[in-house]
């Protein structure tokens, strides 16, 4: 099943919530995302991660490949912290080689294809830059307005192209140690998100086994059952839904060519 975010950017830019500051103080104290710092954010989307990275001072480029969500990146960012957008795949952004501190990706490197999105991001980092990768995912323990919800959204869409993040793809730090990363440094937390009926409805239409996927009568039909089932099994207000903030951090190893 093809998966396009841009008929769900509106949503994705309204209900999608961004990452707390606490992950960009650790991020920080690690040495990544610090002011001065150039940063480039693969899979951008709506500019979440390049935002906060230039809001912190870094100079950002964000990339994503599809139109609909760089627009809403720099709709979301007016006003802010400039960041530049360019339209082009992660596995070969068209950025000088070698000038960047930071390689940053943010709920998106499942949908890489790894290999080359990994020799991309060694080319775009200078000698010992960083490659971090984020997710936020909420929680969804039996008997949750997330669980209910996700089971409502697999019937919907029995195919759902989801593959999990860092907790669900440990070989990922072992593809970053062949590529020529060393250094890797993993940390988690956890935090609860508030959310009102109407914004939780958003946050699930953006998803991609939702609006990235099915068609527009089916996002609608979702969205109706979805609205019954919270009137009906959760109905007070905020939710409160838990999520988990997971980051993982790498350092490129020199080229064996690298004096």
């Amino acid at each position: 099943m093809a998966v396009n975010f841009g008929p769900t950017a509106h949503d994705y830019a309204r209900y999608r919530t961004g990452f707390p500051p606490e992950l960009f103080d650790r991020l920080a104290a690690s040495g990544v995302g610090l002011p001065g710092q150039r940063v480039v954010d693969l899979g951008t989307g709506t500019g979440v991660l390049a935002r906060a990275f230039a809001a912190a001072g870094c100079t950002v480029a964000g990339v994503d490949v599809a139109p609909e969500l760089l627009a809403e990146a720099e709709r979301r960012g007016a006003g802010e912290a400039a960041v530049s957008y360019h339209r082009a795949p992660a596995e070969d952004t068209g950025l000088p080689a070698g000038a960047w501190e930071v390689v940053s990706a943010g709920q998106c490197w499942h949908w890489f294809d790894r290999p080359r999105a990994i020799a991309e991001a060694r080319r775009l980092l200078t000698t010992g830059g960083a490659l971090v990768i984020c997710y936020r995912d909420f929680s969804t323990e039996p008997g949750t307005v997330a669980a209910a919800s996700l089971e409502l959204a697999c019937a919907y869409n029995p195919d759902w192209p989801e593959v999990g993040g860092l907790a669900e793809n440990p070989h990922w730090r072992d593809e970053l140690t062949a590529a020529g990363f060393d250094d890797l440094h993993g940390f988690a937390f956890d935090t609860m998100v508030p959310f009102t009926h109407e914004a939780w409805r958003g946050r699930m239409r953006s998803a991609s086994g939702i609006g990235a996927t099915l068609p527009p009568d089916r996002i609608s039909a979702f969205d109706a059952d979805l609205a019954r089932l919270l009137r009906d099994r959760f109905p007070d207000q905020p939710l409160q839904i838990p999520h988990r903030i997971q980051a993982l951090t790498a350092k490129q190893i020199p080229h064996p060519s690298t004096p």
